[in-house]
């Protein structure tokens, strides 16, 4: 189904003041399986805005007044420490959604959340989240499924900051973005290659370090930087490299 809305930016708002987007409701896979009542009761709520490159979508300590959509472009979800550096804690992608912790704890946002492109971003109010989360079975098991699968990557994202060589860091992060080949296929790829200063601020690196150690994988024929993305081209020895072999 898709839902073509007029709708009025969010606060803080900029000029212009509305715009009419086209938004396919069912491809975004938290909606995906809502029933048509469903679809037509949350249209009316939505609400989008768009942010330029290093934008702050959301702030730290923010409150929780909506569940938010990605819909194009890609967003960090970033720490800013004491003295002012910026901690990358995951990145995301079109289709995912975010905010909703601290709507289930009605609490404040517990980081921020920068774009690293220009981006789309959909706004759907907590009251309506909430019901939606509380009524429509395929939300909530999503819902479980999504908080289980963070709970395990942030497992994963210890495991990789608590890796003293710092080469060895760089390596095994890539190998978490990696998409699984699929039967038969001897390449991975690296969809939507954050950039060398965002892989350094997710694992406490500089840029300078990521450029080399990239640099070293296209070297040795591992890997193919393309527009964009990463070719893993030989799978087995960057996992060699990950274990330190």
């Amino acid at each position: 189904m898709t839902a073509l809305n007029k709708v009025s930016y969010p606060e803080p708002l900029q000029a212009p003041q509305e715009v009419q987007i086209q938004v396919h409701l069912r491809k975004i896979p938290l909606l995906a399986n809502l029933t048509p009542e469903e679809i037509a009761e949350i249209k009316p709520e939505l609400r989008f805005r768009h942010f330029n490159k290093r934008e702050v979508v959301l702030h730290k300590g923010g409150s929780g007044d909506a569940l938010l959509f990605l819909l194009s472009g890609q967003l960090q979800v970033v720490d800013i420490t004491e003295d002012g550096r910026a901690i990358g804690l995951r990145m995301l992608a079109p289709g995912d959604f975010f905010g909703e912790i601290a709507l289930i704890n009605e609490s404040t946002r517990s980081a921020s959340v920068v774009a690293t492109s220009d981006v789309l971003v959909a706004f759907l109010p907590a009251a309506t989240a909430m019901h939606l989360f509380s009524h429509s079975p395929s939300v909530a098991k999503q819902m479980l499924q999504h908080l289980a699968q963070k709970i395990q990557r942030d497992s994963e994202f210890r495991a990789v900051l608590s890796i003293n060589n710092t080469a060895r860091r760089i390596y095994t992060y890539l190998s978490l973005l990696q998409k699984t080949p699929e039967d038969g296929a001897k390449q991975a790829v690296v969809e939507n290659l954050p950039t060398h200063q965002d892989i350094a601020n997710m694992i406490n690196t500089s840029r300078e370090t990521v450029t080399r150690a990239l640099l070293t994988l296209v070297q040795q024929g591992i890997v193919q930087k393309e527009a964009n993305r990463l070719v893993i081209l030989d799978p087995q020895a960057l996992q060699k490299l990950v274990q330190g072999s």
